[in-house]
């Protein structure tokens, strides 16, 4: 496989190479122009899938940098009037086309002589969409995208005042590690009582989208958003009842292991109980790991860490460094949370998140430089709709990443002890991470079964779900109005709705590649970057395979994994 990382912005045949989308009446004429256009041969048919790919990265790019630009600076009401701009006047009235532009080709006679090997998912995506397409959700689909956005807003707002200075609830949880214990305690509660003061604001937000996302599923003819979700996902290879199984083996073959985990943190700091301001600290004499100081630092020492890993990985970071596509320290007024955007039109994706000198941080940028070279990967495919790969393999490109780099970390830190200690929290977070998925996920589940369920029952559904998946070492006693409202610091549930059980099933996926990396780093590698390339070309199941993966939820599958890293975790 050829790999540059020269990523070039896509030429226009189509489109012409100057235009801007401003308004809708800009871009309406390509989308009528598709729509008209006869198509008389197989030759016909390819021509008019490239000129509407292209069109679509055009549009996909512009909503995204409106996304992108918003989330860096949630103060200017300007960029948040561009991207609402998007939702309300754009995005509604792309919706008909795009079902008009579906149904043309699935009708064509040429579909057939269409490389079924190649275009299989793609057209099983068009008639997906096809089916669930109803003309009275594009007002509320762009309704839900405004208010998701909101989640972002309140939070963005949030911060607390710690020894005179202020910071962002993400800057303030380096006090957690902090060996002073008065000094976690007092930070622990500030940011607790920080998120308290908008939890009305967060319940009533959530209530709203609840409701608009029944009436959605409704509309399309499902019981609940559940059901209509798993089909809008395109969630072809797995169903409700095979998350439930997700969730009974964590708590079998998991549980346990966080509850080693805790046992030996609790031994480790010598306290008589264990609070959760103590799940992230280090003892008396130990300072906290301080594997970076800036943004700029992080970005050099993580392109150090990939070159040894492979000079590919870590000339993707150089080009998205070179053209600006990279935000990465928090700052009062930017939205929470990280990710990594794909352009579809550019190539070189943008990664934002809330850096704050924490290990944790490294964690999330090798994550997020998973996804960016997910992104380079796939560009070359042909249609960008063939770029549009599964959640579920998306972040077994992130995991699998951050358990790769280990290996690598000593650019992070000078002494060995140090390295030994992050490769530790790594292993305890790869364990430790599952717990809270099948929380989350199985809260989402009774949420979208029992839409009208009121706050009261919405509280004693989440507490009943979390002390489920919870452990006894950690001490919550006088704790519990917190612990109410948990769920809300998870942007998911907001944003993204059901998305979130993909991080399980690629945990395990991520994995899989790791003790694939154990026994051979080529061969490992190899897997990844061919199954990456493939983008969204292949089923969920043949992804797996690609990567020497098998896609499996079972219990007994679950089991042979958490065990190999219990015995990775033992021999640090």
């Amino acid at each position: 496989m050829t790999l540059n990382a020269d990523i070039q912005k896509l030429p226009r045949h189509f489109v012409p190479a100057d235009f801007k989308l401003t308004n809708w009446e800009a871009v309406e004429p390509f989308f009528k122009q598709l729509v008209d256009r006869p198509i008389n041969s197989a030759g016909d048919l390819e021509k008019w899938l490239r000129d509407m790919s292209e069109l679509e990265a055009v549009v996909s790019e512009d909503a995204c940098w409106r996304q992108i630009k918003m989330t860096c600076d949630t103060t200017d009401k300007s960029l948040e009037e561009s991207f609402n701009f998007f939702c309300m006047e754009i995005q509604p009235k792309l919706q008909p086309y795009a079902d008009l532009l579906n149904r043309k080709l699935v009708s064509n006679p040429y579909t057939k002589e269409l490389n079924q090997n190649q275009y299989f998912t793609y057209l099983r995506s068009v008639k997906k969409s096809i089916d669930l397409y109803r003309e009275e959700n594009i007002p509320l689909q762009a309704e839900l995208s405004v208010m998701q956005q909101q989640f972002g807003v309140i939070s963005a707002k949030m911060t607390i005042e710690v020894n005179g200075q202020e910071y962002t609830l993400q800057q303030a949880a380096k006090f957690l590690e902090s060996h002073d214990r008065n000094l976690r305690e007092e930070v622990y509660r500030k940011i607790n009582e920080r998120r308290a003061l908008d939890k009305d604001a967060l319940n009533d937000l959530y209530t709203q989208l609840i409701q608009k996302r029944h009436q959605v599923a409704l509309n399309a003819g499902f019981a609940n958003y559940r059901d209509y979700k798993f089909a809008e996902m395109g969630r072809f290879d797995y169903t409700k009842e095979d998350c439930f199984k997700f969730h009974e083996a964590v708590k079998l073959h998991v549980l346990p292991l966080v509850e080693k985990i805790n046992l030996k943190k609790k031994a480790k700091l010598g306290v008589d109980v264990l609070r959760p301001w103590d799940t992230e600290a280090e003892p008396e004499g130990v300072e906290p790991l301080n594997p970076f100081k800036t943004g700029e630092e992080l970005t050099e020492k993580t392109i150090q860490c990939f070159e040894q890993l492979n000079p590919f990985f870590a000339d993707c970071l150089r080009k998205m460094k070179a053209i600006g596509h990279l935000d990465l320290e928090s700052r009062k007024g930017k939205a929470p949370g990280g990710y990594n955007c794909p352009l579809a039109e550019s190539g070189a994706p943008f990664i934002f998140m809330n850096a704050a000198g924490q290990m944790h941080d490294v964690t999330t940028m090798v994550h997020e430089g998973g996804h960016a070279i997910h992104s380079f990967l796939a560009h070359p495919l042909e249609l960008s709709a063939f770029k549009e790969y599964p959640m579920e393999i998306a972040e077994v490109a992130s995991m699998a990443m951050e358990l790769f780099s280990m290996d690598y970390w000593q650019v992070f830190f000078d002494k060995p002890e140090d390295l030994q200690r992050a490769r530790e929290h790594q292993l305890e977070r790869t364990i430790s991470i599952f717990p809270w998925i099948a929380t989350i996920d199985k809260f989402q589940h009774w949420v979208y079964e029992n839409p009208t369920h009121s706050l009261e029952e919405r509280t004693a559904k989440w507490t009943a779900i979390l002390e489920e998946f919870s452990t006894h070492t950690v001490d919550f006693i006088g704790l519990e109005e917190y612990r109410k409202i948990g769920w809300q610091r998870q942007l998911h549930l907001f944003e993204v709705p059901f998305y979130y059980i993909e991080y399980g099933i690629a945990q395990l996926g991520a994995i899989g590649m790791w003790m694939q990396f154990k026994q051979s780093k080529e061969q490992a590698l190899n897997n990844y970057m061919q199954a990456l390339s493939l983008g969204g070309t292949k089923t969920l199941p043949a992804l797996y395979e690609a990567a020497g993966l098998k896609f499996d939820l079972s219990p007994g599958h679950i089991e042979t994994l958490m065990k190999f890293v219990n015995w990775e975790m033992e021999k640090l």
